[in-house]
């Protein structure tokens, strides 16, 4: 799929030990949504102890224009879709306060800092897709409280919160949401904005991973 490879990278950012995935599963390929729920896993299993997401989002804030970087602080599960249905015991029922941890986004709030950058923190609204928000969607998850929507990371963090895995997630504002600007979406259009923040979104992102305290981390891209 464009703008993702499929391919895992090991290796290290500074002294901190990574397994980058470069893409992942979304649950609008096949209306399922666990579809990461194997590489997370074998990740942990191998010892990682943080999950690093990024992804591309629509803003629904004028203060939060195309090019922003904004640290989710929450999220809206609009499909109410989990990846856990099916699992057994009693570890199934995570609790989903602090899902993006506050201490890693302190962090990259003061690695950002120092990089001269605004890191906004905000609330992502997760919608399955594949098809883009309509404007009356996007009015509805703003009066949900959300501040950025997309088709992913949700699941994630759902699958990373189960397996014990502490989550910062990352958003590269590519558009403003549909009925927000006269911009046409469209996947093409979103590549396009990412390429054009890439240098600086991926500059803090590996700035962020070499200045965490923990042997293991894992960056999903």
């Amino acid at each position: 799929m464009a703008g993702h490879s499929g391919e895992l990278w090991l290796g290290h950012i500074g002294a901190t030990q990574v397994a980058v995935m470069s893409g992942r599963k979304h649950g609008y390929e096949t209306g399922e949504v666990d579809g990461m729920k194997v590489p997370l896993r074998a990740l942990q299993a191998l010892g990682c102890q943080v999950l690093v997401q990024t992804n591309a989002a629509g803003s629904l804030k004028p203060g939060l224009p195309p090019g922003s970087l904004m640290a989710l602080s929450d999220h809206l599960n609009l499909p109410q879709r989990s990846p856990l249905v099916g699992e057994t015991g009693s570890e199934r029922f995570v609790s989903m306060a602090g899902a993006y941890d506050p201490a890693l986004r302190a962090l990259a709030q003061t690695v950002a800092s120092r990089s001269g950058l605004t890191l906004h923190e905000g609330v992502y609204a997760w919608f399955l897709g594949p098809q883009f928000e309509t404007p009356a969607e996007i009015r509805m998850a703003a009066l949900l409280g959300a501040d950025a929507v997309g088709m992913s990371t949700v699941p994630e963090t759902i699958l990373a919160r189960h397996a014990n895995l502490r989550v910062l997630a990352l958003s590269l504002i590519t558009n403003m949401g549909a009925g927000l600007s006269a911009e046409q979406l469209s996947h093409a259009h979103t590549l396009a904005q990412a390429e054009a923040a890439s240098s600086t979104a991926s500059g803090l992102l590996a700035s962020i991973i070499a200045a965490l305290d923990v042997p293991n981390a894992t960056a999903a891209a």
